[in-house]
């Protein structure tokens, strides 16, 4: 969508870019609302760009008697995978059991047996500690008992929320990054009247009419709307990670342990050639608006749990590519440890102004419901609602378009990142060379042109970071590589030399100062 597009008036907005306002937006849409998006910083910017890409139904959750959101979330963790093939893809996990701390044996299988059940499938095994000891190496062996294995989804978390967002925006949405709401205009009876917009692209600022204004800002949405509920507030909570080679550590596999410190589940797993250590849970500076960043403390805290788990592996500090941080939206009280509070959603609603924060990942279409359900007050009568299409035809003729014919997995990949676009995308790249993967990374070439040229991309780091993850995965954030990006975009973004040169510089600084490894020593 161009800028110039925005219209003076919608049934409703949505003010923010990640899972929760895509969700709401994508449903507002299908659902036949005249409905505009917009995110003060680049769609998937805050936390559901940083998550630890799992789209699964919470063990943990079963521990504290959370059933029915587990079952929730089981439920819609095979909805994701149906619906997303390619994007959503089954992943294996597998946690070893010990005899002297952790959940038992005994435990971890009426658990998951629990979850088969939940799933309507059985999606579990135990194994003996030889069994275990092979698939895992380097697995400490001292008190090993066990090891549980059991079935869950991964997911690229910021291209979900770019499908969602991309595939509303071509049947009659309007969406917009780096365009803030600073504030919502009432009319004389206190109702919500619009909303006013700073576009941080131009500097113009505007308003624009609507009933109906969802606070979808996850860990920021107490500055738009504070909790009606005395004592109840937005804690927001930092969950880190850091990111080594895969061929340092080649696992195929989740690796699901207890942390000894303090008893919370870390992961180590695999993604995009890559291999991930995290998460923490710690508090977060509610008024820090910048990126988030690791500390030394929750290194050397996830460093320990390595060394615990892994006593055989090599793997070091030094081994770190890069770090990743994002800040989760959980409603507290401020009476629990950080990894014991709910993960549960909330909605507030004042005369038009409908607060969703809170949830997970995995069940954003059940908060995206609730909060358009919760709106439906406001909202005049909807157009004709948008039929949702099956899942996207992998059968598309690839070879046709391309060359020599892609592998499934590629060809998967591009239908489940781009659904509908990815047709246009193999058209429109018929040099074979497009479709080589960057480095030893999972993407392509060809992805980078397209989201150059459709994907509302203003800055590098969107394009780097964001549309392609290969800041992530690639050493120095790929910068390496930047002469040759610049030489295949140069088409299709407006930007000159100065430019150019300008958010080179700009994506460095950001790299090394929020996603570079944590210094050792």
């Amino acid at each position: 969508m161009k800028r110039s597009d925005i219209q003076p008036e919608y049934d409703v907005v949505i003010a923010g870019g990640g899972i929760t306002g895509a969700g709401i937006f994508n449903l507002a849409v299908k659902k036949g609302y005249k409905a505009l998006l917009v995110e003060a910083n680049d769609f998937a910017w805050g936390t559901s760009g940083r998550s630890s890409k799992m789209v699964h139904g919470g063990l943990r959750y079963l521990k504290q008697g959370r059933f029915l959101m587990t079952r929730a979330a089981v439920k819609e963790r095979e909805r994701l995978l149906k619906r997303y093939p390619g994007l959503v893809t089954p992943l294996p996990f597998i946690m070893p059991v010990f005899d002297h701390y952790g959940p038992s044996r005994s435990a971890m299988t009426l658990g998951l047996s629990l979850y088969s059940l939940m799933a309507g499938k059985k999606q579990h095994r135990t194994y003996t500690p030889d069994q275990a000891i092979e698939r895992i190496p380097f697995v400490r062996q001292v008190n090993l008992v066990s090891a549980v294995g059991f079935q869950d989804g991964q997911v690229d978390d910021a291209r979900l929320v770019l499908r969602l967002i991309f595939d509303a925006c071509r049947t009659g949405g309007n969406a917009l990054n780096y365009l803030q709401v600073t504030g919502v205009e009432r009319n004389r009876s206190r109702h919500v009247a619009g909303v006013n917009l700073t576009d941080k692209i131009t500097g113009k600022s505007m308003t624009v009419k609507t009933k109906a204004v969802i606070n979808a800002t996850g860990a920021w949405a107490e500055k738009l709307q504070p909790s009606p509920v005395k004592g109840y507030h937005i804690r927001p909570l930092r969950g880190s990670h850091l990111v080594f080679p895969g061929k340092r550590l080649p696992i195929d596999r989740v690796i699901s342990f207890i942390h000894p410190r303090d008893l919370r589940p870390v992961f180590l797993f695999p993604w995009e050639g890559s291999v991930f250590l995290g998460t923490t849970d710690v508090d977060h500076d509610p008024d820090d608006r910048s990126e988030p960043l690791i500390t030394r403390d929750e290194t050397d805290y996830l460093m320990e749990g390595l060394a615990f788990i892994l006593p055989g592996t090599a793997l070091s500090l030094d081994d770190c590519t890069a770090s990743m941080a994002g800040v989760r939206p959980v409603l507290s009280r401020k009476k629990k440890a950080a990894s014991k509070e709910s993960r549960e959603h909330v909605i507030w609603a004042d005369r038009g102004l409908i607060t969703a924060t809170g949830g997970k990942l995995t069940t954003f279409r059940l908060l995206a419901a609730a909060a358009l359900k919760k709106a439906r007050a406001w909202l005049p009568a909807p157009g004709p609602p948008q039929p949702e299409s099956p899942g996207d035809d992998h059968r598309f003729p690839l070879s046709a378009q391309s060359g020599n014919a892609l592998s499934n997995g590629l060809k998967s990949r591009i239908f489940g990142r781009y659904g509908k676009m990815a047709g246009r995308m193999i058209l429109n790249r018929r040099d074979d060379r497009g479709f080589q993967t960057i480095g030893e990374t999972s993407g392509v070439w060809a992805e980078l042109c397209h989201a150059a040229e459709h994907e509302s991309v203003y800055h590098l780091s969107d394009l780097m970071l964001r549309r392609t993850r290969i800041g992530l995965f690639l050493p120095n954030g790929g910068s390496h590589l930047l002469d040759r990006v610049e030489s295949l975009c140069r088409p299709f973004l407006p930007w000159d030399t100065k430019k150019w040169t300008a958010e080179r510089k700009k994506y460095i600084q950001v790299w090394q100062r929020f996603y570079s490894p944590p210094k050792t020593g």
